[in-house]
This record gives C-alpha cells, structure tokens and sequence, in this order.
C-alpha cells in the first residue's frame, strides 16, 4: 500500500514525527480517562472483615446501600471474618487494584494486629492499602465493677499507684482495642496493671460484671446497657470531649493533671482500596463518601449505633490518619512488650 503524502511527510520529518506521537500519547490519556470517567461500570464488592453486626459491618452496609444509588451498580457487602481482620485484609489487599474490591476496616484494629503479625498478616496496611475516607469512630468509656472501691478517675489512678500488680483489667485479647487503650493508659501513667486477656470482649464484659476482674476499657455502645442498668461503674470516656450518651461520664482529660490530660482514644473506621486502584476511582469513591457522611440521616443513624461521623478527608489527610494510626499503636505494643500469645 502506497504512503499517503501526510504519512510519507511525517516519516522523513522527525518534528512532524515528534507532534504525531505526542497525538498518540495525549489520545492514549483521553481514551484511559473516559473508561474511568464511567467508574463503575460493574459490581463493587465491599468486605468486611468482621462478622455481621458490629460497628464495622453497619458503617460499612450503610455507606454500600448509598453507593448503589450514586454508582448505578450493585455494591455487594461481604463478611470475611477471621484473624481479627487479617483474613479479609489480606484478601483484598493481594485481590487487584481494579476499584470494583474495596475493604471496610477498622483502622485501630488493623494497626495493632499488622503490628503483632508481623509478616504472618500477609499484607502491609500502609504499603497495600489506600486510605479513601476516615468515616467514624467509636468512643471507649473505662468501666469497673461496682464493689471496685473507686468512685472517679483520679481514685482509679491513686489506688492503682497505691497497689502496683493487683488492679485486674480485662481485655478481648492481645490486639485488641480494649488491651491497647489500657496499655496506653497504664504507661502514660507509670502504672503497673494486671492484665486478664479473653477470646473477645463479650466473655471479658461478663467476667467484670461477675466481679471475676476489676476494671477495662470497652466501646460505649458495647458498655452502655451495663452501665444505665448499674451493673458497671464508668469512670471515664476516653475522648477529648464528653459522649453524648453518657453526658454525666467526664473525659479522662478532666480529670486533670499529666501524664494522662492529653489522652484522647477513638476506634477508626474507613474505607480502603488496594495501592495502584487508578486515580479516577479513588477520587470519585473519596468525593461520593464524603456526600454520604455529610446527609443528616446517616449521621443520625450512625449516631443511634454509638457512631460519631468525622468530618470528610482529602485522600492526603485520610492516608496520613491510617499512618498516625500505625505508629500510635505500634509504639504501644513495643513500649508495653505485648505478643500476640498472649
């Protein structure tokens, strides 16, 4: 076949050469930005790495239902329980980076257990992941039996100064947010605890209410009934500022004096994509959340499940939140020696 004229120029012309393949390269661009100018244009797959139930499954099925609607397409929960996290991470984190799986985590929980496992996690959060939106987080509240001779804080601290070793609190095992908000407690103190591990806080909760141990630190949803029924003391909510349920609990910080009047403990909730999902669809996931966590009504029924909605995030800002996460907690672990057998 004959070279037409324009082709033949171009071929003997290295500038016309050089403006036909920059044509090609800004084409190339312009076709890759309209496919993901539609995204999505199949399913989403949500996992939750939790059983049903829990504050991670409810944000998480909430802010999937709302997506639906806005991306025309089906966005499917799944729960993958296991490994406190790890098996569903895991899953996601090594599943592609196409923008169709994304993972619905509880940040807190993920830093400590990546920490713990180590390279037995099978992932790295902050190497393997991409942080979309910080949607929530959950308060804790420190609660003690009613016969633990403490009526506030301060005397929680004061006795367990008084009585090095001998002050038992439970926890729903080693990673968990109840042992971590302990252990960052008790070193900000200088205290020496003992610490009661369970396999999960509903056995930890029940041994504290049978009086078998003294004291933890648990969400105020999970605390709350106990609590309006008298069967637990609370002493203090572990945020900067008071919980709306519990109007009358004080904030560690108000009970004055360092080490501990910074102290300021939320679980985190958000939601991830594996690293490398193109640009586009981080963008569009980042700003379509953020709309859903504005709506009034899914503030309010966050709220009704002891939720508290933050404000929407850059991508920048919610990365670098997962990464405050990551070394809040790993520092904990190494300065308190904890080991996932325990």
């Amino acid at each position: 076949m004959a070279a037409t004229p324009l082709f033949e120029s171009i071929i003997m012309n290295p500038n016309r050469r050089t403006v036909l393949s920059a044509f090609v390269s800004v084409a190339g661009l312009a076709y890759a930005g309209s496919a993901w100018a539609a995204y999505p244009e199949s399913a989403v797959h949500m996992v939750v790495p939790y059983p049903a139930g829990g504050a991670t499954d409810i944000i998480g099925r909430l802010l999937a239902q709302r997506l639906s609607v806005v991306f025309k397409q089906p966005v499917v929960v799944e729960n993958r329980p296991g490994a406190s996290g790890n098996i569903g991470a895991r899953a996601v984190a090594k599943g592609g980076a196409d923008g169709l799986t994304l993972l619905m985590g509880a940040l807190s929980s993920h830093a400590a257990m990546v920490t713990l496992t180590g390279t037995r996690a099978g992932y790295d959060l902050l190497k393997d992941f991409t942080s979309i939106q910080v949607v929530g987080e959950v308060p804790m509240v420190f609660v003690v039996h009613p016969s633990f001779p403490v009526e506030n804080f301060g005397q929680l601290v004061a006795y367990a100064r008084a009585n090095p070793g001998k002050v038992s609190y439970a926890s729903g095992g080693a990673g968990a947010p109840h042992r971590m908000t302990m252990e960052l407690f008790r070193i900000q103190a200088g205290l020496e605890m003992l610490h009661v591990p369970y396999r999960g806080s509903a056995p930890a909760i029940a041994d504290l209410i049978g009086g078998q141990v003294n004291m933890m630190a648990d969400t105020v949803p999970s605390a709350l009934p106990f609590i309006e029924a008298g069967t637990l003391r609370a002493l203090a909510v572990t945020t900067s500022r008071r919980v709306a349920t519990l109007p009358e609990v004080p904030t560690v910080a108000e009970a004055g004096g360092p080490p501990w009047k910074d102290f300021d403990v939320s679980i985190y909730y958000g939601l991830l994509a594996p690293t490398g999902t193109p640009a586009e669809a981080l963008d569009r996931l980042n700003t379509e959340v953020a709309k859903i966590m504005r709506d009034p009504e899914v503030q309010k029924n966050l709220q009704q499940h002891g939720v508290n909605v933050l404000a929407p995030q850059t991508l920048a800002n919610a990365n670098e939140r997962l990464s405050q996460e990551v070394a809040r907690w790993s520092k904990v672990i190494t300065d308190a020696g904890i080991k996932l057998e325990e």
